[in-house]
């Protein structure tokens, strides 16, 4: 069984932003670090307002693209092949 919960790193410790269900003390994790890079907007011939204009436009998208039936196209074009 696979489950995802965000967390950060700080001091040595790992704090997740929710605690899992289901899930019982002493279950071995693995822990995986993402670095995150922040997105040039300049590069993407972009500039912050027009950013922010388009998240608010998508923002009322991000329900249902995060939809647990939205999980089907994550893999999409893989699945896709091998029909």
């Amino acid at each position: 069984m696979l489950k995802t919960i965000h967390g950060v790193y700080r001091n040595g410790n790992i704090e997740l932003r929710e605690k899992p269900a289901g899930i019982h003390d002493d279950t071995v994790v693995i822990v995986t670090f993402l670095e995150l890079d922040e997105i040039n907007l300049k590069n993407r011939g972009i500039d912050k307002t027009q950013a922010a204009e388009l998240r608010a436009r998508l923002s009322t998208f991000a329900e249902d693209w995060e939809s647990p039936e939205m999980d089907i196209y994550d893999n999409y074009d893989a699945i896709k092949s091998k029909l």
